[in-house]
């Protein structure tokens, strides 16, 4: 997996740095592995428009992801590494031994012909691609794909380049750092991958010229203090100002505070598994 840039031919191509992998298969996905998908253009149920600067782009078929890992003991070989247009890492389609097939988001480091399993019991040793539950891996182990509930699904460090790290075991709860810097309590019975989520340079590429973005789907950004004052708290002023004579700060389109406000919503449940934020702080209301 490299970074390429491309010699200034065209005005775009100046600009353009690809992220190229060599070892991605460029065979179709697998039929069965796939499923139709709708794009929406930003729109809800009722056609309103609840996602902004979504529409077109290149069709695509959504690829099935066994984030349960639940097939136990049963070894499966790498078949291929494929790209998958609906996120930012890449796929192992994985060949297990029964004749079934799946897909798992691919790890930094696992090659094609590599054997992965997914097991409850203590291995010899934990390779790139396996799948144990919390209990069973040592501490200070990369970990990605995480549970945060026994059986539910792998939701934390799916993206590329990402990873977690499991700090120690207490009691019925693993304690995991998060990409984010966040350190929280997990149930130590969830399951979580070894190695980190691959395509880690994915964040640094550079598209080079507006039509890239729109076969992706991405229509053109339009800045808040571009716009007139009924469109945006921050339109109108007089050039290039905000709005509010210049002493509005910088919002969303409904007055939140766009810098220095945290968005994230706060419930009682998951700040009692947070132990420290990602800002370094302890939840509210401990010490």
């Amino acid at each position: 997996m490299a970074l390429k840039s491309f010699r200034p031919l065209t005005p775009s191509l100046r600009f353009t740095i690809l992220n190229v992998d060599g070892e991605l298969s460029k065979k179709r996905p697998e039929a069965r592995l796939t499923e139709a998908t709708r794009k929406t253009g930003g729109r809800n149920n009722n056609g309103r428009a609840t996602m902004w600067r979504r529409g077109g782009g290149h069709r695509r078929r959504y690829r099935i992801v066994d984030f349960r890992r639940d097939k136990l003991d049963i070894p499966a070989a790498v078949q291929a590494l494929e790209y998958d247009p609906n996120r930012s890492a890449n796929l192992a389609l994985l060949a297990y031994v029964d004749g079934e097939k799946r897909y798992i988001i691919a790890p930094k480091g696992l090659k094609v012909g590599a054997k992965v399993v997914s097991s409850n019991k203590v291995p010899d040793e934990f390779l790139v691609g396996c799948s144990y539950p919390l209990s069973l891996i040592p501490a200070s182990t990369f970990i990605h794909c995480i549970e945060l509930k026994p059986g539910q699904r792998a939701v934390l460090a799916r993206s590329a380049g990402n990873s977690a790290q499991l700090v120690n075991i207490d009691g019925d709860n693993a304690i995991i750092r998060l990409p984010s810097g966040e350190i929280r309590m997990v149930n130590k019975r969830c399951r979580a991958t070894i190695g980190e989520v691959g395509n880690g340079d994915h964040m640094n590429q550079s598209l080079g010229k507006a039509g890239r973005a729109r076969w992706l789907g991405i229509r053109p950004r339009v800045r808040g203090v571009a716009m007139n004052p009924v469109d945006h708290p921050n339109g109108g002023g007089q050039g290039k100002s905000k709005g509010g004579g210049g002493r509005q700060h910088l919002t969303s389109p409904w007055g939140q505070l766009a810098k220095g406000f945290p968005t994230r919503k706060r419930s009682k449940t998951t700040s009692s598994q947070i132990i420290t934020r990602k800002n370094g702080r302890p939840p509210r209301g401990k010490k």
